[in-house]
């Protein structure tokens, strides 16, 4: 064989070798589908499991996250605020005891607002349940009993009974008020508020020490000023009314039925 030959051949062998990796491949039919996403896959990235198409991945939106420790999405519903536990079912055997409890250590008559909120109970239950207990003292005859003043509920003594509790307590001394003392606050109650200057004029004698006297005993106290002459204006207590058993200060007896007959006369003389 020439050396044409050989070159010739060896050329048509070269044109027609076909490498390996092509050898038994056939052309695909199918068209190439372009990716719809904005980059292009990286090698290895492929999920091996089966998932929807980009375009259903497009359509469903993905549900956001509400972020931890701010405020609520808006058109989201606020979590509600747990209402306060329900106030304690007494039956009448322990609201009884619970009332007589609270009235031996006070020290002044207490409404009946301060011991329903107290028992959280309902005001009506608590009153009820304060006149039976009094009524339950009168018919059994204890030496005690339960009376309503000064706008509360207090526990005293009877009074067929005060001779012995004012043996025990006064133990010989002598407290008692005296005429110019009674009298005194007898104007205060009547005619309060009043001032000093008033009382004296009422009276008829100064009356500054015995102001001071009922002061002192907690009968009396000031309640602001006179406006016109800014002098002290006086009143009557809780300790008073307390005093008395009366429940406030319209309970006081008419005075017209202790007044003499010429009062009107004594009034123009004294002008």
């Amino acid at each position: 064989m020439g050396d044409e030959e050989h070159g010739d051949s060896l050329a048509d062998q070269a044109a027609a070798w076909i490498p390996p990796w092509a050898r038994h491949r056939e052309p695909s039919t199918q068209p190439v589908e372009v990716p719809t996403t904005e980059t292009a896959s990286q090698p290895g990235d492929e999920d091996p499991s089966p998932g929807p198409t980009a375009a259903t991945d497009a359509a469903t939106p993905t549900p956001r996250k509400p972020a931890t420790g701010g405020p609520p999405e808006r058109g989201r519903p606020r979590q509600r605020v747990p209402s306060p536990p329900p106030a304690p079912v007494l039956d009448d055997a322990e609201l009884r005891g619970a009332l007589e409890a609270i009235l031996l250590v006070v020290d002044e008559p207490v409404a009946e607002a301060t011991l329903a909120d107290v028992l959280a109970q309902p005001p009506e239950r608590v009153r009820e349940m304060l006149r039976t207990i009094s009524t339950g003292y009168t018919a059994g005859g204890h030496g005690f009993e339960l009376r309503r003043a000064a706008g509360g509920w207090r526990l005293y003594t009877r009074p067929e009974y005060a001779g012995y509790v004012e043996r025990f307590v006064l133990d010989g001394q002598t407290v008692r008020l005296t005429q110019a003392a009674l009298e005194t606050l007898a104007v205060v109650s009547y005619k309060q508020p009043v001032t000093r200057s008033r009382i004296s004029a009422i009276r008829g004698v100064n009356c500054d020490g015995v102001i001071r006297t009922l002061i002192s005993r907690g009968l009396i106290e000031e309640c602001g000023a006179e406006p016109d002459s800014g002098a002290h204006l006086y009143r009557t207590t809780t300790l008073f009314l307390e005093k008395l058993g009366l429940d406030s200060i319209t309970d006081l007896p008419p005075l017209a039925p202790f007044l003499p007959d010429d009062v009107e006369d004594l009034a123009d003389a004294s002008r």
